[in-house]
Formats: structure tokens, sequence, C-alpha cells
């Protein structure tokens, strides 16, 4: 049997000073600011210049392939994060070289961080998130199977930046995945 909350945030309504609904608590009237969430990930290429990619092992779209990357810790910078996800899910040692792109995807209240990197070491394996990990040539990548569209793009991105010192980072491309809030 699910019993009622009756402490904590628990009412929507706007609060004093705001303009959108938000949970209230209603005896200490504390709100609890729900936020968008920060992903952080990497192009990653060899020293011949193939690029990693990983398998997904989880929902959603489990076995199509991406790049390692995956939700930004607490106490985390964006940078430590994406070292972070290349270990663990590709079992990779990688150096960053710079932001390649930041991917605001509203409508499931996502903001993406992509870095340019490389491996420190050629060594890789499947970590408990993917099912196999690939270095994959230029036109051996399997767009049809890549898992969603900010991988398509982070890969555009980099070829197009592939060779050259990174400017200002990319952002969202046009015709991408429809943003209903924006």
């Amino acid at each position: 049997m699910k019993l009622p909350i009756t402490r904590g945030p628990r009412e929507r309504r706007v609060p004093e000073g705001d303009d959108k609904p938000r949970l209230v608590c209603p005896e200490c009237a504390y709100v609890a600011y729900e936020n968008p969430k920060i992903v952080v990930g990497s192009v990653v290429t060899s020293e011949d210049g193939r690029v990693l990619l990983c398998r997904r092992a989880i929902e959603p779209r489990r076995g199509f392939w991406t790049l390692p990357a995956g939700y930004l810790e607490l106490g985390e910078s964006p940078e430590h994060g994406a070292m972070r996800e290349a270990r663990e899910e590709a079992c990779a040692e990688i150096a960053l070289d710079g932001l390649l792109a930041v991917y605001s995807i509203t409508h499931i209240s996502q903001v993406q961080l992509f870095y340019r990197a490389r491996m420190v070491r050629e060594e890789c394996a499947p970590g408990m998130e993917s099912l196999e990990v690939r270095l994959f040539a230029w036109d051996e990548i399997p767009w049809s199977e890549l898992a969603f569209p900010t991988v398509h793009w982070a890969l555009g991105h980099f070829e197009a930046s592939r060779g050259r010192a990174l400017g200002q980072p990319f952002g969202n491309v046009e015709g991408g995945p429809p943003d209903p809030v924006g």
C-alpha cells in the first residue's frame, strides 16, 4: 500500500517571485527546482584517425552505436565527466583537445557537451554499458545504426573540424529533432 506524501515539496504551483509552476512544500515553501540534465561525451580518435564507437548495452537504443557519453555527475567538471565516460563505456584513456559542440535538446531537457579527443593508448574494451567497442575508419562508420541524432551531429562536426584548431563550438543542426519548446 502506497502512503500519501505528507511532507516536503508536493504541491505544483507558481512560487512567489517566479513565473513557472514548481513543486513546493506547503509548510516551509521550499521549492524543488527541476533543471535540464547535462550529458558529456567525446568524439575519440586513434592515432591513425579511426573513430571510437560503443554498441549500447542499455536502453534507450540498446544495440545501436554511440559515442562514449553519459550524464555528468554532481561535483564533476564536464571535462572529467567526458574522460570518465570513455573509461566506463570503452575502458579507454583519452586526452581532450577541446570543446567540439554544445547541443540543446529541450524536448528531453538535456544539454549535451561533446569534446574532440584522442586515445592516450590504443586499448579499449566494452565497459558495463557497452556490448562491444570498435575503432572505425570514417568510411566504415555504421551511419544507419547510430543511436541518436546528436551522435550524427557530433561526428559531422568532428569531420568539419578535423585537422583544424577548434574555435567556437558547433551547435544544433538545422533540420534536427523538433524542439517543441523553442
